[in-house]
Protein backbone atom coordinates (compact mmCIF):
# COMPACT_ATOMS: atom_id res chain seq x y z
CA UNK A 1 0.00 0.00 0.00
CA UNK A 2 1.24 3.45 -0.90
CA UNK A 3 1.81 5.49 2.28
CA UNK A 4 2.59 9.19 1.83
CA UNK A 5 1.15 11.72 4.27
CA UNK A 6 -1.72 13.91 3.02
CA UNK A 7 -0.25 16.85 4.95
CA UNK A 8 2.57 17.13 2.46
CA UNK A 9 -0.17 18.68 0.29
CA UNK A 10 -1.47 21.15 2.84
CA UNK A 11 -0.98 24.78 1.94
CA UNK A 12 -3.80 26.95 3.24
CA UNK A 13 -4.99 29.00 0.29
CA UNK A 14 -8.28 30.06 1.81
CA UNK A 15 -9.34 31.64 5.05
CA UNK A 16 -12.66 30.19 6.09
CA UNK A 17 -14.93 31.97 8.51
CA UNK A 18 -17.20 30.63 11.22
CA UNK A 19 -20.17 28.56 10.20
CA UNK A 20 -23.60 29.57 11.43
CA UNK A 21 -25.81 29.27 8.36
CA UNK A 22 -25.09 25.59 7.59
CA UNK A 23 -23.58 26.52 4.23
CA UNK A 24 -21.06 29.27 3.74
CA UNK A 25 -18.55 30.07 1.04
CA UNK A 26 -14.92 30.63 2.01
CA UNK A 27 -13.65 34.16 2.41
CA UNK A 28 -10.57 35.06 0.43
CA UNK A 29 -8.62 38.16 -0.43
CA UNK A 30 -8.46 36.97 -4.04
CA UNK A 31 -11.11 35.78 -6.45
CA UNK A 32 -11.50 32.08 -7.16
CA UNK A 33 -10.32 32.51 -10.75
CA UNK A 34 -7.07 34.09 -9.54
CA UNK A 35 -6.51 31.36 -6.98
CA UNK A 36 -7.18 28.57 -9.46
CA UNK A 37 -4.69 29.96 -11.97
CA UNK A 38 -2.32 27.78 -9.98
CA UNK A 39 -3.13 24.16 -10.90
CA UNK A 40 -2.01 22.97 -7.45
CA UNK A 41 -4.75 25.08 -5.88
CA UNK A 42 -7.28 22.28 -6.44
CA UNK A 43 -5.11 19.83 -4.55
CA UNK A 44 -4.47 22.38 -1.80
CA UNK A 45 -8.18 23.16 -1.41
CA UNK A 46 -8.91 19.44 -1.10
CA UNK A 47 -6.15 19.14 1.52
CA UNK A 48 -7.91 21.84 3.56
CA UNK A 49 -11.06 19.69 3.67
CA UNK A 50 -9.04 16.77 4.96
CA UNK A 51 -7.29 19.04 7.45
CA UNK A 52 -10.66 20.15 8.80
CA UNK A 53 -10.84 16.85 10.67
CA UNK A 54 -7.52 17.53 12.40
CA UNK A 55 -7.01 21.28 12.77
CA UNK A 56 -9.46 23.79 14.16
CA UNK A 57 -8.48 27.20 12.83
CA UNK A 58 -6.18 29.33 10.73
CA UNK A 59 -3.59 30.19 13.36
CA UNK A 60 -3.21 27.37 15.89
CA UNK A 61 -2.96 26.13 18.43
CA UNK A 62 -5.73 28.19 20.04
CA UNK A 63 -5.88 31.62 18.46
CA UNK A 64 -8.24 31.87 15.49
CA UNK A 65 -10.99 29.22 15.40
CA UNK A 66 -13.01 28.27 12.35
CA UNK A 67 -16.24 28.31 14.33
CA UNK A 68 -17.57 30.81 16.85
CA UNK A 69 -18.43 30.39 20.51
CA UNK A 70 -15.65 28.03 21.58
CA UNK A 71 -11.87 28.07 21.96
CA UNK A 72 -9.91 26.87 18.93
CA UNK A 73 -8.31 24.00 20.85
CA UNK A 74 -11.66 22.82 22.18
CA UNK A 75 -13.40 23.17 18.81
CA UNK A 76 -11.36 20.60 16.88
CA UNK A 77 -13.56 18.17 14.90
CA UNK A 78 -11.92 14.97 16.13
CA UNK A 79 -11.76 16.21 19.72
CA UNK A 80 -15.46 17.04 19.71
CA UNK A 81 -16.40 13.79 17.96
CA UNK A 82 -14.30 11.68 20.31
CA UNK A 83 -15.77 13.29 23.43
CA UNK A 84 -19.35 12.88 22.21
CA UNK A 85 -18.71 9.23 21.34
CA UNK A 86 -16.71 8.33 24.46
CA UNK A 87 -17.58 10.51 27.45
CA UNK A 88 -21.24 9.55 27.17
CA UNK A 89 -20.44 5.83 27.59
CA UNK A 90 -19.30 3.11 29.96
CA UNK A 91 -15.68 3.40 28.85
CA UNK A 92 -14.53 6.90 29.68
CA UNK A 93 -14.72 9.75 32.17
CA UNK A 94 -13.01 13.14 32.16
CA UNK A 95 -12.16 15.05 35.30
CA UNK A 96 -12.46 18.54 33.87
CA UNK A 97 -15.36 20.86 34.70
CA UNK A 98 -15.13 23.16 31.70
CA UNK A 99 -18.57 24.59 31.01
CA UNK A 100 -21.12 21.86 30.35
CA UNK A 101 -18.53 19.15 29.66
CA UNK A 102 -19.47 17.06 32.76
CA UNK A 103 -23.02 16.65 31.46
CA UNK A 104 -21.79 14.20 28.82
CA UNK A 105 -21.02 11.46 31.31
CA UNK A 106 -23.89 12.39 33.63
CA UNK A 107 -26.37 12.20 30.72
CA UNK A 108 -27.83 15.59 31.60
CA UNK A 109 -26.93 17.58 28.48
CA UNK A 110 -29.37 20.09 26.99
CA UNK A 111 -29.77 21.97 23.72
CA UNK A 112 -27.64 24.79 25.18
CA UNK A 113 -24.56 22.56 25.55
CA UNK A 114 -21.65 24.39 23.90
CA UNK A 115 -19.83 21.17 23.04
CA UNK A 116 -22.84 19.71 21.26
CA UNK A 117 -23.20 23.02 19.44
CA UNK A 118 -19.53 22.90 18.43
CA UNK A 119 -19.92 19.36 17.08
CA UNK A 120 -22.94 20.37 15.00
CA UNK A 121 -21.11 23.41 13.63
CA UNK A 122 -18.01 21.38 12.87
CA UNK A 123 -20.06 18.92 10.83
CA UNK A 124 -21.56 21.67 8.73
CA UNK A 125 -18.27 23.53 8.44
CA UNK A 126 -16.82 20.41 6.80
CA UNK A 127 -19.89 20.08 4.59
CA UNK A 128 -19.60 23.74 3.59
CA UNK A 129 -15.97 23.39 2.56
CA UNK A 130 -16.80 20.32 0.48
CA UNK A 131 -19.74 22.12 -1.12
CA UNK A 132 -17.58 25.10 -2.06
CA UNK A 133 -14.93 22.84 -3.56
CA UNK A 134 -17.59 21.15 -5.68
CA UNK A 135 -18.96 24.53 -6.83
CA UNK A 136 -15.50 25.59 -7.94
CA UNK A 137 -14.75 22.39 -9.87
CA UNK A 138 -17.74 22.01 -12.16
CA UNK A 139 -17.16 21.33 -15.85
CA UNK A 140 -18.19 24.89 -16.61
CA UNK A 141 -15.67 26.35 -14.16
CA UNK A 142 -12.92 24.07 -15.44
CA UNK A 143 -13.75 25.04 -19.05
CA UNK A 144 -13.56 28.73 -18.20
CA UNK A 145 -10.05 28.24 -16.79
CA UNK A 146 -8.81 26.25 -19.82
CA UNK A 147 -7.99 23.31 -17.58
CA UNK A 148 -5.75 20.66 -19.15
CA UNK A 149 -7.09 17.15 -19.67
CA UNK A 150 -4.58 15.79 -17.17
CA UNK A 151 -5.61 18.22 -14.45
CA UNK A 152 -9.30 17.72 -15.24
CA UNK A 153 -8.91 13.96 -14.68
CA UNK A 154 -7.22 14.60 -11.32
CA UNK A 155 -9.92 17.07 -10.31
CA UNK A 156 -12.64 14.50 -11.01
CA UNK A 157 -11.04 12.20 -8.48
CA UNK A 158 -10.66 15.09 -6.03
CA UNK A 159 -14.37 15.76 -6.38
CA UNK A 160 -15.14 12.16 -5.49
CA UNK A 161 -12.92 12.44 -2.40
CA UNK A 162 -14.65 15.66 -1.34
CA UNK A 163 -18.05 14.00 -1.69
CA UNK A 164 -16.86 11.05 0.40
CA UNK A 165 -15.62 13.37 3.14
CA UNK A 166 -18.95 15.19 3.01
CA UNK A 167 -20.76 11.85 3.32
CA UNK A 168 -18.63 10.99 6.34
CA UNK A 169 -19.73 14.18 8.08
CA UNK A 170 -23.36 13.59 7.10
CA UNK A 171 -23.09 10.12 8.64
CA UNK A 172 -21.75 11.66 11.84
CA UNK A 173 -24.64 14.13 11.75
CA UNK A 174 -27.23 11.40 11.22
CA UNK A 175 -25.73 9.25 13.96
CA UNK A 176 -25.57 12.02 16.55
CA UNK A 177 -28.46 14.33 15.65
CA UNK A 178 -30.90 12.28 13.56
CA UNK A 179 -33.04 14.44 11.28
CA UNK A 180 -30.79 17.21 9.94
CA UNK A 181 -30.80 19.46 6.86
CA UNK A 182 -29.17 18.26 3.66
CA UNK A 183 -27.18 21.08 2.07
CA UNK A 184 -25.22 20.48 -1.14
CA UNK A 185 -23.33 22.49 -3.75
CA UNK A 186 -26.68 23.01 -5.49
CA UNK A 187 -27.92 25.23 -2.65
CA UNK A 188 -27.35 28.93 -3.17
CA UNK A 189 -25.22 30.30 -0.37
CA UNK A 190 -27.04 32.48 2.13
CA UNK A 191 -30.28 32.76 0.13
CA UNK A 192 -32.58 30.87 2.49
CA UNK A 193 -32.42 28.52 5.44
CA UNK A 194 -32.50 24.83 4.49
CA UNK A 195 -35.34 22.41 5.08
CA UNK A 196 -34.97 19.71 7.70
CA UNK A 197 -34.65 16.26 6.14
CA UNK A 198 -35.94 13.06 7.69
CA UNK A 199 -33.53 10.44 8.98
CA UNK A 200 -34.50 8.25 6.04
CA UNK A 201 -33.70 11.05 3.59
CA UNK A 202 -30.30 11.64 5.17
CA UNK A 203 -29.59 7.90 5.13
CA UNK A 204 -30.58 7.68 1.47
CA UNK A 205 -28.43 10.68 0.55
CA UNK A 206 -25.32 9.23 2.19
CA UNK A 207 -25.91 5.84 0.58
CA UNK A 208 -26.53 7.34 -2.85
CA UNK A 209 -23.49 9.62 -2.70
CA UNK A 210 -21.07 6.88 -1.73
CA UNK A 211 -22.39 4.42 -4.28
CA UNK A 212 -22.29 7.00 -7.08
CA UNK A 213 -18.62 7.86 -6.51
CA UNK A 214 -17.40 4.33 -5.73
CA UNK A 215 -15.80 3.81 -9.14
CA UNK A 216 -14.35 7.33 -9.27
CA UNK A 217 -12.19 6.76 -6.19
CA UNK A 218 -8.78 5.13 -6.15
CA UNK A 219 -8.72 1.39 -5.52
CA UNK A 220 -8.41 0.42 -1.87
CA UNK A 221 -4.91 1.08 -0.55
CA UNK A 222 -3.61 2.50 -3.84
CA UNK A 223 -3.38 6.20 -2.99
CA UNK A 224 -1.46 8.38 -0.53
CA UNK A 225 -1.96 7.41 3.08
CA UNK A 226 -4.68 9.48 4.70
CA UNK A 227 -6.68 10.07 1.50
CA UNK A 228 -10.07 8.65 0.67
CA UNK A 229 -10.18 5.52 -1.47
CA UNK A 230 -12.78 2.85 -2.15
CA UNK A 231 -12.00 1.15 1.15
CA UNK A 232 -12.98 4.26 3.11
CA UNK A 233 -16.23 4.69 1.14
CA UNK A 234 -17.09 1.01 1.67
CA UNK A 235 -16.40 1.41 5.37
CA UNK A 236 -18.81 4.31 5.76
CA UNK A 237 -21.43 2.27 3.91
CA UNK A 238 -20.81 -0.72 6.19
CA UNK A 239 -21.18 1.51 9.26
CA UNK A 240 -24.33 3.03 7.78
CA UNK A 241 -25.82 -0.42 7.15
CA UNK A 242 -24.90 -1.99 10.51
CA UNK A 243 -26.78 0.89 12.19
CA UNK A 244 -29.60 1.16 9.64
CA UNK A 245 -32.21 -0.32 11.96
CA UNK A 246 -31.43 2.43 14.49
CA UNK A 247 -31.53 5.19 11.89
CA UNK A 248 -34.52 4.13 9.79
CA UNK A 249 -36.17 1.13 11.45
CA UNK A 250 -35.19 -1.07 8.49
CA UNK A 251 -32.41 -3.66 8.93
CA UNK A 252 -29.61 -3.70 6.34
CA UNK A 253 -27.40 -6.48 7.72
CA UNK A 254 -27.12 -8.26 4.38
CA UNK A 255 -25.82 -5.05 2.80
CA UNK A 256 -23.39 -4.67 5.69
CA UNK A 257 -21.99 -8.14 5.05
CA UNK A 258 -21.61 -7.31 1.36
CA UNK A 259 -19.51 -4.22 2.01
CA UNK A 260 -17.52 -5.84 4.80
CA UNK A 261 -16.66 -8.61 2.33
CA UNK A 262 -15.52 -6.04 -0.24
CA UNK A 263 -13.15 -4.57 2.32
CA UNK A 264 -11.87 -7.94 3.48
CA UNK A 265 -11.20 -8.96 -0.12
CA UNK A 266 -9.37 -5.71 -0.90
CA UNK A 267 -6.10 -6.79 0.70
CA UNK A 268 -6.06 -5.14 4.10
CA UNK A 269 -4.34 -7.22 6.77
CA UNK A 270 -4.29 -7.21 10.55
CA UNK A 271 -1.26 -5.50 12.01
CA UNK A 272 0.87 -8.06 13.83
CA UNK A 273 1.36 -5.65 16.74
CA UNK A 274 -1.83 -4.28 18.34
CA UNK A 275 0.05 -1.52 20.18
CA UNK A 276 1.66 -0.14 17.03
CA UNK A 277 -1.81 0.75 15.70
CA UNK A 278 -1.81 3.61 18.22
CA UNK A 279 1.82 4.71 17.91
CA UNK A 280 3.92 6.43 15.27
CA UNK A 281 4.12 3.23 13.22
CA UNK A 282 0.42 3.33 12.39
CA UNK A 283 1.27 5.39 9.31
CA UNK A 284 2.53 2.15 7.74
CA UNK A 285 -0.08 -0.25 9.13
CA UNK A 286 -1.75 -2.57 6.60
CA UNK A 287 -4.82 -2.62 8.86
CA UNK A 288 -5.82 1.04 8.81
CA UNK A 289 -8.46 1.86 6.22
CA UNK A 290 -8.76 5.58 6.95
CA UNK A 291 -6.91 7.76 9.43
CA UNK A 292 -7.10 11.36 10.56
CA UNK A 293 -3.50 12.50 10.13
CA UNK A 294 -1.49 14.50 12.64
CA UNK A 295 1.96 16.01 12.37
CA UNK A 296 3.78 17.79 15.19
CA UNK A 297 5.00 20.49 12.80
CA UNK A 298 1.97 20.92 10.51
CA UNK A 299 -1.05 20.27 12.75
CA UNK A 300 -0.29 22.27 15.86
CA UNK A 301 -3.60 22.08 17.67
CA UNK A 302 -4.68 21.25 21.19
CA UNK A 303 -7.39 19.07 19.76
CA UNK A 304 -7.33 15.65 18.17
CA UNK A 305 -4.49 13.35 19.08
CA UNK A 306 -2.61 16.04 21.03
CA UNK A 307 -5.63 16.21 23.33
CA UNK A 308 -6.12 12.47 23.48
CA UNK A 309 -2.51 11.65 24.43
CA UNK A 310 -1.84 14.53 26.84
CA UNK A 311 -5.23 14.26 28.59
CA UNK A 312 -4.72 10.54 29.27
CA UNK A 313 -1.60 11.21 31.37
CA UNK A 314 -1.56 12.29 35.03
CA UNK A 315 -0.83 11.16 38.55
CA UNK A 316 2.46 9.28 38.86
CA UNK A 317 2.76 8.78 35.10
CA UNK A 318 5.89 10.17 33.44
CA UNK A 319 4.83 12.09 30.30
CA UNK A 320 8.15 11.31 28.64
CA UNK A 321 7.28 7.62 28.71
CA UNK A 322 4.52 8.43 26.22
CA UNK A 323 6.41 10.87 24.02
CA UNK A 324 5.03 14.17 25.35
CA UNK A 325 6.17 16.92 27.69
CA UNK A 326 3.18 17.23 30.01
CA UNK A 327 0.14 15.37 31.24
CA UNK A 328 -3.22 17.11 31.43
CA UNK A 329 -4.72 14.70 33.98
CA UNK A 330 -8.19 14.31 32.51
CA UNK A 331 -9.24 11.02 30.91
CA UNK A 332 -9.67 7.70 32.72
CA UNK A 333 -11.55 4.43 32.34
CA UNK A 334 -14.54 3.24 34.30
CA UNK A 335 -14.39 -0.13 36.01
CA UNK A 336 -16.88 -1.41 33.42
CA UNK A 337 -14.24 -1.25 30.71
CA UNK A 338 -11.52 -2.74 32.91
CA UNK A 339 -13.77 -5.62 33.99
CA UNK A 340 -14.26 -6.74 30.39
CA UNK A 341 -10.70 -8.06 30.35
CA UNK A 342 -9.56 -11.31 32.02
CA UNK A 343 -6.97 -9.28 33.93
CA UNK A 344 -6.03 -5.63 34.06
CA UNK A 345 -2.31 -6.15 33.51
CA UNK A 346 -2.50 -7.15 29.86
CA UNK A 347 -0.61 -10.37 30.59
CA UNK A 348 -3.53 -12.45 29.27
CA UNK A 349 -5.21 -10.19 26.74
CA UNK A 350 -2.61 -7.76 25.47
CA UNK A 351 -5.24 -5.21 24.52
CA UNK A 352 -5.69 -4.27 28.20
CA UNK A 353 -3.57 -1.11 28.27
CA UNK A 354 -4.13 0.39 31.73
CA UNK A 355 -1.93 2.36 34.10
CA UNK A 356 -2.80 1.35 37.66
CA UNK A 357 0.05 2.62 39.86
CA UNK A 358 -1.52 5.02 42.35
CA UNK A 359 -4.90 4.67 40.62
CA UNK A 360 -8.07 3.09 41.99
CA UNK A 361 -10.43 1.12 39.77
CA UNK A 362 -13.42 2.69 41.50
CA UNK A 363 -14.55 6.29 40.99
CA UNK A 364 -16.28 6.94 44.32
CA UNK A 365 -16.46 10.73 44.46
CA UNK A 366 -18.18 13.57 42.66
CA UNK A 367 -17.15 15.71 40.93
CA UNK A 368 -15.08 13.07 39.18
CA UNK A 369 -12.07 15.35 38.99
CA UNK A 370 -9.48 13.33 40.92
CA UNK A 371 -7.22 11.74 38.30
CA UNK A 372 -6.31 8.94 40.73
CA UNK A 373 -9.90 7.66 40.61
CA UNK A 374 -10.23 5.37 37.63
CA UNK A 375 -7.42 3.64 35.76
CA UNK A 376 -5.48 5.67 33.21
CA UNK A 377 -5.51 4.48 29.60
CA UNK A 378 -2.27 5.27 27.72
CA UNK A 379 -3.46 3.45 24.60
CA UNK A 380 -2.28 6.23 22.28
CA UNK A 381 1.37 7.32 22.42
CA UNK A 382 3.59 9.79 20.59
CA UNK A 383 6.31 7.14 20.35
CA UNK A 384 7.56 4.51 17.96
CA UNK A 385 7.88 0.92 19.11
CA UNK A 386 11.53 1.53 20.00
CA UNK A 387 10.49 4.27 22.43
CA UNK A 388 11.61 7.26 20.36
CA UNK A 389 9.26 10.30 20.46
CA UNK A 390 7.72 12.13 17.56
CA UNK A 391 8.97 15.38 16.06
CA UNK A 392 7.45 17.45 18.89
CA UNK A 393 6.73 16.73 22.54
CA UNK A 394 3.89 19.28 22.54
CA UNK A 395 2.01 18.46 19.32
CA UNK A 396 1.94 14.80 18.39
CA UNK A 397 2.66 12.86 15.19
CA UNK A 398 0.46 9.86 15.93
CA UNK A 399 -2.53 9.49 13.60
CA UNK A 400 -6.05 8.58 14.68
CA UNK A 401 -7.21 5.26 13.15
CA UNK A 402 -10.82 6.15 12.37
CA UNK A 403 -11.47 2.91 10.45
CA UNK A 404 -9.51 -0.33 10.58
CA UNK A 405 -9.91 -3.93 9.52
CA UNK A 406 -10.60 -5.26 13.02
CA UNK A 407 -13.87 -3.32 13.05
CA UNK A 408 -14.80 -4.88 9.70
CA UNK A 409 -14.33 -8.38 11.13
CA UNK A 410 -16.49 -7.48 14.12
CA UNK A 411 -19.24 -5.95 11.95
CA UNK A 412 -19.24 -8.96 9.66
CA UNK A 413 -19.72 -11.31 12.63
CA UNK A 414 -22.44 -9.13 14.14
CA UNK A 415 -24.35 -8.82 10.87
CA UNK A 416 -24.26 -12.62 10.50
CA UNK A 417 -25.55 -13.07 14.05
CA UNK A 418 -28.33 -10.57 13.37
CA UNK A 419 -29.56 -12.58 10.39
CA UNK A 420 -27.84 -10.99 7.42
CA UNK A 421 -27.27 -13.20 4.41
CA UNK A 422 -24.22 -13.57 2.19
CA UNK A 423 -21.88 -14.44 5.06
CA UNK A 424 -21.53 -17.48 7.26
CA UNK A 425 -20.85 -18.20 10.89
CA UNK A 426 -17.70 -20.21 10.25
CA UNK A 427 -16.06 -17.21 8.61
CA UNK A 428 -17.35 -14.97 11.37
CA UNK A 429 -15.77 -17.16 14.06
CA UNK A 430 -12.49 -17.30 12.16
CA UNK A 431 -12.36 -13.51 11.84
CA UNK A 432 -12.97 -13.05 15.57
CA UNK A 433 -10.32 -15.62 16.40
CA UNK A 434 -7.80 -13.74 14.28
CA UNK A 435 -8.32 -10.79 16.61
CA UNK A 436 -8.11 -12.94 19.72
CA UNK A 437 -5.00 -14.74 18.51
CA UNK A 438 -3.30 -11.38 18.19
CA UNK A 439 -4.55 -10.31 21.61
CA UNK A 440 -3.60 -13.52 23.45
CA UNK A 441 -0.50 -14.37 21.47
CA UNK A 442 -1.84 -17.87 20.77
CA UNK A 443 -5.15 -19.71 20.37
CA UNK A 444 -5.91 -19.85 24.11
CA UNK A 445 -8.47 -17.07 23.74
CA UNK A 446 -10.23 -18.55 20.72
CA UNK A 447 -14.00 -18.96 20.77
CA UNK A 448 -16.37 -21.50 19.29
CA UNK A 449 -19.47 -20.91 17.19
CA UNK A 450 -21.61 -21.45 20.29
CA UNK A 451 -19.81 -18.57 22.03
CA UNK A 452 -20.39 -16.14 19.16
CA UNK A 453 -23.39 -14.26 20.53
CA UNK A 454 -24.46 -10.63 20.44
CA UNK A 455 -23.62 -10.29 24.14
CA UNK A 456 -20.12 -11.53 23.40
CA UNK A 457 -19.74 -9.20 20.42
CA UNK A 458 -20.65 -5.98 22.21
CA UNK A 459 -18.00 -6.82 24.82
CA UNK A 460 -15.45 -7.88 22.20
CA UNK A 461 -16.01 -4.61 20.35
CA UNK A 462 -15.07 -2.80 23.56
CA UNK A 463 -12.00 -4.94 24.13
CA UNK A 464 -10.76 -4.39 20.59
CA UNK A 465 -11.93 -0.83 19.85
CA UNK A 466 -12.13 0.99 23.18
CA UNK A 467 -11.30 4.71 23.07
CA UNK A 468 -11.53 4.73 19.25
CA UNK A 469 -14.83 6.70 19.15
CA UNK A 470 -17.20 3.81 18.40
CA UNK A 471 -18.71 3.08 21.80
CA UNK A 472 -21.72 5.42 21.92
CA UNK A 473 -22.93 4.23 18.50
CA UNK A 474 -22.35 0.59 19.50
CA UNK A 475 -24.24 0.86 22.79
CA UNK A 476 -27.22 2.48 21.07
CA UNK A 477 -27.32 -0.28 18.45
CA UNK A 478 -27.29 -2.93 21.16
CA UNK A 479 -29.96 -1.14 23.23
CA UNK A 480 -27.54 -0.45 26.10
CA UNK A 481 -27.13 3.32 25.97
CA UNK A 482 -30.41 4.38 27.56
CA UNK A 483 -33.74 2.94 28.67
CA UNK A 484 -35.03 2.95 25.10
CA UNK A 485 -35.46 -0.82 25.39
CA UNK A 486 -36.29 -3.04 28.37
CA UNK A 487 -34.22 -2.57 31.52
CA UNK A 488 -30.77 -4.09 31.38
CA UNK A 489 -28.10 -3.89 34.11
CA UNK A 490 -25.46 -3.73 31.36
CA UNK A 491 -26.83 -0.28 30.49
CA UNK A 492 -25.57 1.16 33.79
CA UNK A 493 -22.09 2.43 34.68
CA UNK A 494 -20.52 4.66 37.35
CA UNK A 495 -21.97 8.18 37.51
CA UNK A 496 -24.29 7.68 34.57
CA UNK A 497 -27.37 9.67 35.45
CA UNK A 498 -25.49 11.51 38.21
CA UNK A 499 -25.35 8.75 40.83
CA UNK A 500 -22.28 6.80 41.92
CA UNK A 501 -23.59 3.38 40.97
CA UNK A 502 -25.17 4.71 37.78
CA UNK A 503 -28.71 4.46 36.50
CA UNK A 504 -30.52 4.12 33.22
CA UNK A 505 -31.36 7.35 31.46
CA UNK A 506 -34.04 8.57 29.09
CA UNK A 507 -34.39 6.95 25.68
CA UNK A 508 -34.49 10.29 23.88
CA UNK A 509 -30.79 10.69 24.66
CA UNK A 510 -29.97 8.19 21.92
CA UNK A 511 -29.66 11.34 19.80
CA UNK A 512 -28.32 14.69 20.86
CA UNK A 513 -30.51 17.80 20.69
CA UNK A 514 -30.25 20.17 17.78
CA UNK A 515 -28.42 23.17 19.22
CA UNK A 516 -30.80 25.86 20.44
CA UNK A 517 -28.91 28.44 18.38
CA UNK A 518 -29.78 26.49 15.22
CA UNK A 519 -33.44 26.23 16.21
CA UNK A 520 -33.53 30.00 16.67
CA UNK A 521 -31.72 30.68 13.37
CA UNK A 522 -33.81 28.27 11.30
CA UNK A 523 -37.56 28.16 11.98
CA UNK A 524 -37.87 25.11 9.72
CA UNK A 525 -36.08 22.92 12.27
CA UNK A 526 -38.05 20.79 14.73
CA UNK A 527 -36.21 19.88 17.92
CA UNK A 528 -35.57 16.23 18.68
CA UNK A 529 -38.15 14.70 21.00
CA UNK A 530 -37.41 15.07 24.70
CA UNK A 531 -35.39 18.25 24.40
Amino acid sequence: MKRNNIFTLLVLIITVMSCTDLDVSPKSSATANVIFNNPRAYEQFLARIYAGLAISGQQGPAGNPDIKGIDEGFSNYLRQYWKAQQLTTDETVIGWNDGTLPTYHLHTWTAQNEFINAMFNRIYFQISMANEFLRETTDEKLDSRNTTDQLRAAVQQYRAEARALRALSYWHGLDMFGAIPIVTEANEVGISVPDQSTKQEVFDFIESELKSIENELAAAGQIEYGRVDQGMAWMVLAKLYINAEVYTGQPKYTECISYCSKIIDAGYQLDANYNSLFMLENVSSPEIIFAVNFDGNRTQTYGGMTFLIHASIGGSMNPGDYGVNTGWAGLRATKNLVNLFPDETGDTDGRAIFYTNGQSKEIPNTPISAFSEGYAVPKFRNLNVDGDPGSSLEFVDTDFPMFRLADVYLMYAEAVERGGTGGDEANAVSYINLLRNRAYGDDSGNITAAQLTLDFLIDERARELYWEAHRRTDLIRFGLFSDSEESNPRAVWPWKGGVAEGKETEGFRDVFPLPSSQIIANPKLVQNEGY
